[in-house]
């Protein structure tokens, strides 16, 4: 596998994109574009917990049936989630159905609400590494954690977050733009 595809558009991108429009828009509009606010970062770290042991493909297709099965990732109003909202949830095809995922986000909502506003963003971005440890030269340069990913697990999961684990944040840290993990060569390398 390359670590770079030259597109129809003959713009060079990480060769993970492939030929799937969706993974094609989510590349060049999202991943890797710093993402700041309590709402955004807690979809974020909903879904990338949903992932774990998915495809992200299979989390990005099923985002618009998450977005309406969860409150728009509000989290005062899925922190308001109740035992009627998990049997919904569970019986809701569009979405990933997993007890321990859906109660861990509701949970995460619940210990965001209490939370000051900005603070979830600020935590967060307090483990983004300096910008002068990227990009990487080659796909087997991309770690699938770091010691930032390790100490934001290990302070999220302190305050009582869970499905935050090493390797999720840093999947999490490399989409909402912390990290750049564009490999060199791709347009949206910085």
């Amino acid at each position: 596998m390359t670590d770079v595809l030259l597109g129809l558009d003959d713009r060079a991108r990480c060769a993970w994109v492939g030929a799937d429009p969706e993974y094609l828009r989510y590349h060049d509009e999202e991943w890797g574009t710093p993402l700041h606010g309590d709402r955004a970062l807690f979809e974020k770290m909903s879904l990338e917990g949903f992932q774990a042991g998915l495809s992200w493909i299979t989390i990005l297709r099923k985002r618009p049936q998450f977005r309406e099965a969860f409150a728009g990732f509000e989290p005062a109003l899925v922190a308001e989630f109740g035992p009627a909202d998990i049997d919904r949830l569970m019986a809701d095809a569009g979405i990933v159905r997993n007890r321990a995922k859906i109660e861990a986000v509701i949970g995460n909502a619940r210990l965001v609400r209490s939370m000051a506003p900005g603070e979830l963003d600020a935590l967060m971005w307090s483990f983004a590494p300096s910008a002068t440890s990227r990009p990487p030269q080659t796909f087997a340069d991309v770690p699938a954690t770091t010691p930032e990913s390790v100490a934001l697990s290990k302070e999220l999961r302190r305050l009582g977050f869970r499905f935050v684990g090493p390797t999720t944040m840093y999947a999490l840290m490399q989409s909402a733009g912390m990290v750049d993990d564009h490999v060199a060569g791709c347009w949206r390398a910085r």
